[in-house]
């Protein structure tokens, strides 16, 4: 079997590394139907499940719902070994438990499933409270339409409050899903992963690859398309000595520029949710696993000074 962790405090079991999905069915930020389409990400689906990848993450705003609808087509056949993740928008005109019910039971549907292991909210977003969502997603967890909840882009101490709040119900919060890689160090430096380790909450990293500049393929003279590529050749510039010690950590693993920094996150502790477009990027993905860098090369990456700190 493969390896699994736990999600946080609660008793759902995820692979160490997940799929994001913001890309699928994204046509303005990704190019969804331009360079990739719905056989490319069927065919990235299916290969991250046969190397043991389970647990994939999704959005209801991802491409307007289609994430969520491709999402469950390609899972139809193996829905007993993955963990599916959701997200709820908090718009303002989301009021009350029936609101939040709603919300998710329209996800399961898009998703063809009963119930998904991780319900979270995607931003800490005014008017209300986030004592008045976690007791508008404790029942969600009670009537059993999902396993756990999390939240998303949450400060430390947004989460000491969604995490006190939740305790009253004997729920635990399972995770906070925010930005980290070796490019983004912000939770090192703003208490989130302090916070998430006192309180036994697992840390989803999102954009692990910093949206595809540390996978070694871009440089300052071809820059990723599209929006993404607007300031990244300047980033680029400033990346080579990190890009030049992945390289060398590559070689000496017999991995990919991209392995190597998502391996790093590995051996923080968090769960690092990389995209996939295609079937190769999906099997580059899983190469990430059954190994790890020494305490060493860990501490080597981290103290190079491209990283933002």
């Amino acid at each position: 079997m493969s390896e699994r962790i736990r999600l946080g405090r609660t008793h759902v079991q995820i692979s160490p590394l997940g799929i994001g999905t913001w890309a699928w069915g994204d046509s303005l930020f990704w190019g969804y139907g331009q360079t990739y389409r719905d056989p490319d990400l069927e065919a990235a689906f299916r290969v991250s499940v046969e190397h043991g990848i389970s647990f994939f993450d999704t959005a209801e705003v991802y491409g307007n719902g289609l994430s969520e609808r491709l999402l469950g087509q390609f899972s139809r056949d193996c829905r007993d070994s993955i963990q599916l993740a959701t997200k709820i928008m908090p718009f303002p005109w989301r009021l009350g438990p029936k609101a939040t019910q709603k919300a998710l039971t329209e996800s399961l549907k898009r998703l063809e499933i009963n119930q998904c292991a991780l319900y979270q909210i995607h931003w800490p977003l005014p008017p209300m409270s986030i004592e008045v969502w976690m007791e508008w997603l404790a029942p969600l967890v009670q009537s059993g339409l999902c396993q756990a909840v999390g939240v998303s882009n949450y400060s430390a101490s947004q989460l000491r409050r969604a995490h006190q709040a939740l305790a009253q119900y004997g729920i635990p919060l399972a995770s906070n899903q925010v930005q980290y890689s070796l490019l983004c160090r912000d939770p090192e430096t703003n208490g989130v992963l302090a916070t998430c380790r006192e309180l036994g909450i697992t840390l989803i990293a999102y954009s692990p690859l910093g949206m595809g500049l540390l996978t070694g393929k871009y440089t300052p003279e071809n820059p990723p398309p599209g929006p993404r590529g607007w300031q990244a050749a300047a980033k680029l510039r400033k990346l080579q000595p990190l890009l030049n010690r992945l390289r060398a950590l590559a070689e000496v693993y017999d991995k990919t520029p991209a392995q190597v920094a998502l391996n790093w996150l590995l051996c923080q502790g968090v769960v690092p949710i990389p995209g996939a477009k295609n079937a190769r990027q999906a099997a580059e993905n899983a190469g990430a696993l059954q190994w790890r860098l020494t305490p060493t090369e860990v501490q080597s990456l981290g103290k190079l000074p491209d990283s933002d700190r």
